[in-house]
């Protein structure tokens, strides 16, 4: 009964979702202009926690300055959900006009000649339409993949994946990346998956530190360690908004093989790369997230590493 109603809301909500994208995108950006209204007068969308990451990542600025920066990031966020609401029903000319890649060149050659590569890039600028990369790789059976966290509803996780997946670039579940990885190994095909990076970690997750936006920073170095287990190649994705609605996502490679790197080296460069693109046009970025909610305080007073896992402690 629950797949039949769950079956009953995909198509409700692809219905309505379907419906509103087809209308103009200039229309799409005045409802986004309503709703920037809303979130940041009325609602006050996570004001406490933009102003907390502000605050800290920028602690030269003026309140005044900060106030601005954070109606910048409110008003891009609003195109970002108007943008993305479109891109169900976007043309693939009209995504390759609004979103196109520099130096893939070099990724496409590994590639097409069986070596797998990982593509890094954090919560800047539209990433859902950073999905359209395939285009910019030739070989026919490489796998093309994004990580993504399912969603615990299975209609909006179903119609996301709808979404995301239009452009030939598979969504791949957190738990199934090895799977999926190893499973184009074994059968000599190469794999491309892209990761987003930049959000914080569970508890038990939290291996390596380090210094990003002027804060002690809990990272995931699970890219790392695969890329380094798989001999992969890893390029950061950075992406510059030229124009409202138009983007340039640069490949710059971090390594050609992440196994002849020292250890960390994949994650402090990425988070470099990262910052230096942040700091750029620090508008583009999701302020919104709780990015430095865990402080290593909490974690040397509550957890320990036992055998290689984060176990908490006992009382």
């Amino acid at each position: 009964m629950k797949q039949v109603l769950d079956t009953i809301l995909y198509w409700a909500l692809y219905g309505g979702w379907y419906t509103l994208s087809l209308l103009p995108m200039w229309l799409h950006y005045a409802l986004g202009r309503v709703l920037y209204l809303l979130l940041a007068y009325v609602l006050r969308y996570r004001h406490k926690v933009i102003d907390k990451n502000l605050a800290a990542a920028f602690p030269d600025m003026s309140d005044d300055e900060r106030r601005r920066l954070r109606l910048s990031f409110y008003s891009f966020f609003c195109d970002y959900i108007a943008e993305t609401v479109k891109f169900a029903t976007m043309s693939r000319q009209d995504i390759e006009r609004r979103m196109t890649f520099e130096n893939a060149e070099q990724a496409d050659e590994l590639v097409k000649q069986g070596r797998s590569v990982a593509l890094m890039l954090g919560h800047y600028g539209n990433w859902e339409l950073v999905t359209s990369i395939r285009r910019c790789f030739t070989r026919e059976d490489a796998g093309y993949g994004h990580l993504y966290h399912p969603l615990e509803n299975a209609a909006m996780d179903r119609l996301f994946l709808t979404f995301r997946d239009r452009m030939g670039s598979k969504s791949v579940a957190m738990r199934d990346t090895l799977r999926w990885l190893t499973g184009h190994e074994r059968a000599g095909r190469p794999t491309v998956l892209g990761y987003i990076s930049d959000q914080v970690p569970l508890w038990t997750n939290i291996h390596y530190w380090l210094t990003f936006m002027n804060q002690e920073t809990p990272v995931f170095t699970g890219v790392e360690r695969i890329s380094r287990k798989m001999r992969q190649a890893v390029f950061y994705v950075d992406v510059r908004v030229v124009k409202r609605g138009y983007y340039v996502a640069r490949l710059v490679p971090i390594t050609l093989d992440a196994s002849q790197e020292p250890y960390h080296f994949v994650t402090d460069r990425y988070f470099e790369l990262l910052e230096q693109t942040i700091r750029r046009a620090p508008q583009y970025w999701l302020w919104s997230h709780n990015r430095w909610k865990r402080t290593r305080e909490e974690f040397e007073r509550d957890w320990q590493v036992v055998n290689g896992r984060v176990v908490r402690r006992r009382p």
